[in-house]
């Protein structure tokens, strides 16, 4: 394995032999003592005290002076010249094998296109460009939304990685919400296949109720990284689930890692590159050329030597050191060319956006952003109060009250629980999201068949479908979807649009063998064209199972 910046294991001196240099300058410096001491004349004569006032040379005495620098001038020079390494020349055949787990956000509000075309295909474009900029290096694919499925394990193969991204899309996910917390057993039984150091990137729009403490805890215990990349914008608008930059700050920053903002170019999907970790193994070899690393101290170097301008700093033997410097630096065999290593960014300015006004700052101060939100539920200023809550059962719970309530079961479904369920199915009965309504009311019954009001409030919403179902058989059938169907959160069945008429037509089925398929060239081409190439369907059956199985085990 490469010798990295900490490894002191590998430490050594590329010229040696330099130190013998050190010889000369004691002997120098002691000649130097000597003389200045048999200068000293009147040290018998004149009281010390007296003397020391006496003489022009008083900052002999103190920290800041010639002799000084030129000593510690002197020893980042003979360290300079001694070529102090411990990496050595990157080699073709290596191989970086740090483990990259990409963790997608397939949950309904990433379908909203506040970003064009929307969210979700926004965050595949930025992955499918991470993906470009590391050829032949191992990543992993999760996605999430109400669970968690993995996509595909640790593999190089880029081109499988982009076909399977291709077909990731919300209708085929199971179970509606969004739990990243879900992905953290499969994160961790990925990363069983690989020792190096794993990074974790996370495309998404925000959280849910306990995710910041299992991803806290989590990354405490593994040390990977992880990186949070928001998708989205903070625009409030009715209907618009906004991006939670806050909180996805604040969980980038509780494990250790760093937040990213989507851009328009490639400047994120490139500093996000850089953030990852590498962990390169290459062949152990003595013949891999080393890198002097001393090169650094030509700058401290220099600043000392600055000093020599100062009015009365002379040191004529100094002088003496310029030619054995000129004629002691490394010649052209020395000199390889090192790969550029990632240095650590800077943190970008703030944007206007993340400003806050001082009233906010000033709230800020004395208040957390819950009970800022509370306070402005009890004013009745309900859409203010969403924005404020982190939670995102009060975010839910205000957007009810303010009457949108499409947007209030979007933050209800990114709770696992009894109250979130039931929350949900009010409100999408509420927003006439009948169906999904009494889906949401079956889920809560199978879990808990008492719960206080979900069998009265199913019966009733299941009496309003079958009121439309009636009145709409005696209608002309219309052609089309309606406009319920692009609510946000279409994640399950089509909500009540009355009785379709079914027909059914007799097909005559051709059944052809393998000889006859390859004999044939327009019979080949015709089954070739036949072939799914679209993956969609084989993972959403996968997806199923896998609940199915998960859900039994329990």
């Amino acid at each position: 394995m490469l010798p990295d910046l900490g490894s002191l294991e590998y430490f050594h001196f590329l010229r040696p032999a330099w130190a013998l240099v050190i010889i000369p300058w004691l002997v120098i410096t002691l000649v130097q003592n000597r003389r200045q001491a048999s200068r000293d004349m009147f040290g018998g004569i004149i009281a010390p005290h007296l003397l020391e006032h006496l003489r022009m040379q008083r900052f002999e005495q103190r920290w800041l002076n010639p002799v000084n620098f030129t000593k510690v001038l002197m020893v980042f020079l003979l360290v300079l010249l001694m070529g102090p390494t411990w990496r050595q020349q990157p080699s073709p055949l290596n191989q970086d094998e740090a483990a990259l787990v990409i963790l997608l956000d397939v949950s309904s509000s990433m379908q909203q296109t506040d970003i064009q075309p929307s969210r979700l295909q926004r965050a595949k474009q930025k992955i499918s460009d991470l993906l470009a900029l590391r050829p032949d290096k191992k990543a992993a694919l999760i996605v999430y939304a109400g669970s968690a499925h993995t996509v595909l394990s640790l593999t190089a193969d880029r081109e499988i990685l982009s076909q399977y991204l291709a077909a990731i899309a919300p209708a085929i996910m199971p179970r509606a919400g969004k739990f990243p917390e879900y992905t953290l057993p499969l994160v961790a039984q990925v990363l069983r296949e690989s020792d190096a150091p794993a990074t974790v990137v996370m495309f998404t729009d925000g959280l849910g109720s306990d995710s910041a403490g299992a991803f806290e805890q989590w990354f405490k215990q593994s040390g990977d990284q992880l990186l949070v990349v928001g998708v989205g914008t903070e625009r409030e608008e009715e209907g618009l689930a906004p991006l939670e930059r806050r909180s996805l700050e604040q969980l980038a920053s509780a494990t250790g890692g760093s937040y990213l903002d989507i851009t328009v170019d490639d400047s994120d999907v490139r500093r996000l590159n850089r953030r990852i970790d590498s962990h390169f193994v290459v062949i152990q070899d003595s013949a891999l050329p080393w890198l002097d690393s001393g090169y650094v101290l030509v700058f401290p170097a220099m600043a000392l030597f600055l000093m020599w301008f100062r009015r009365g700093w002379t040191l004529t033997w100094a002088w003496l050191l310029v030619p054995l410097l000129v004629a002691g630096s490394p010649g052209p065999a020395q000199a390889q060319a090192e790969a550029p290593v990632a240095a650590a960014e800077t943190r970008e300015a703030p944007t206007a956006s993340s400003l806050h006004s001082p009233l906010q700052w000033f709230a800020d101060l004395w208040l957390s952003a819950d009970q800022q939100g509370r306070l402005l539920l009890q004013w009745g200023e309900y859409r203010a109060a969403a924005t404020r809550f982190d939670d995102p059962m009060w975010k839910g719970l205000a957007y009810y009250y303010a009457e949108d309530f499409m947007l209030a079961a979007e933050y209800f479904s990114r709770s696992d629980s009894d109250d979130a369920l039931f929350d949900e199915a009010n409100a999408r009965a509420h927003a006439r999201d009948y169906v999904r309504a009494v889906n949401r009311y079956d889920r809560l019954l199978a879990r808990n068949p008492d719960y206080p009001g979900a069998r009265h409030n199913r019966e009733r919403v299941q009496e309003l479908i079958d009121e439309i179902n009636r009145l709409s058989e005696s209608q002309q059938e219309e052609s089309g979807v309606s406009g319920e169907d692009k609510e946000l959160g279409s994640d399950d069945a089509i909500p009540a649009q009355g009785a379709d008429e079914i027909t059914w037509e007799q097909a005559e089925t051709v059944k052809l063998t393998a000889q006859q398929i390859l004999e044939d060239p327009a019979t080949g081409e015709m089954w070739l064209r036949s072939v799914q190439q679209d993956p969609s369907n084989f993972l959403a059956i996968k997806f199923g199972m896998q609940l199915q199985d998960r859900e039994g085990a329990r």
